[in-house]
């Protein structure tokens, strides 16, 4: 069997969907298992991309809504092997409170065995190796660095620049990260990545290929801004890329 990881962008928004897509979800398919990067309302479409002969392992990377907004949906997979929700140390209690009654399906009435982990503390449980780290953000949120077939794949949620972005990233074969603010915007008090500063990340940490998505559904209203977006990372870093709903990446050994 060729190593193969494929990535799948089920949704790229931040904040709400629009016509421009679903609030941010992102599939990574390997040989073995699948990894879902948040559950914004794109995960809703997992079913019609999963193989549920493998397991699916799900990285929450805050509680921001448009994060885990999608969850609801997750009883909709009923034919999913299993289902393993990565979350950040101290926070299983948030998730719990959510995954329940009058909210939405608890956990333990999916239609397939779940359980729910906490990263870093629990991570030699994971059939992968991982590093996650504090993002830089309005609320705790962290962001993953993952070894799968012989590739390293980096994911940067909801974060303004800071150290341990680029830490993450060094040498990554593919970095994705956010990209809410429009060219030349930044607020302090609310961090977030623009173009420039997502290019900044990849260029610092000599990643490979660098995939930009939440994308603000307010400020992004349409396929040209994003195009912008898009042109001025390639100023700092030339290997960006643009994604939208539906985006399919293969990584190849």
């Amino acid at each position: 069997m060729v190593p193969l990881v494929e990535i799948i962008f089920l949704g790229t928004n931040g904040w709400y969907d629009s016509k421009a897509g679903n609030t941010i979800s992102i599939l990574v398919k390997t040989n073995n298992f699948s990894i879902v990067l948040d559950a914004g309302n794109g995960i809703s479409k997992l079913s019609d991309c999963v193989d549920n002969t493998k397991p699916v392992f799900l990285f929450i990377s805050h509680y921001h809504l448009d994060h885990i907004e999608g969850l609801h949906t997750l009883v909709k997979n009923k034919g999913l092997k299993s289902l393993t929700i990565m979350v950040q140390d101290g926070s299983k209690p948030i998730l719990q409170n959510f995954l329940k009654q009058p909210y939405t399906v608890p956990m333990e009435e999916l239609p397939y065995p779940s359980e729910l982990l906490e990263l870093p503390k629990d991570s030699g449980r994971l059939p992968f190796k991982q590093i996650v780290l504090p993002m830089l953000h309005a609320s705790d949120t962290i962001g993953i660095r993952m070894e799968l077939e012989g590739k390293t794949i980096t994911y940067c949620p909801d974060t303004g620049y800071c150290k341990n972005a680029v830490l993450l990233s060094e040498y990554a074969d593919l970095l994705i990260t956010e990209c809410a603010f429009p060219p030349g915007i930044t607020n302090d008090s609310w961090p977030h990545l623009n173009p420039e500063l997502a290019a900044r990340i990849a260029k610092e940490s000599n990643a490979k290929k660098l995939y930009l998505t939440h994308f603000d559904a307010a400020r992004y209203t349409n396929l040209a801004s994003r195009k912008k977006a898009v042109k001025c990372a390639r100023k700092i870093f030339p290997n960006s890329f643009l994604s939208v709903d539906g985006t399919r990446i293969k990584v190849i050994k």
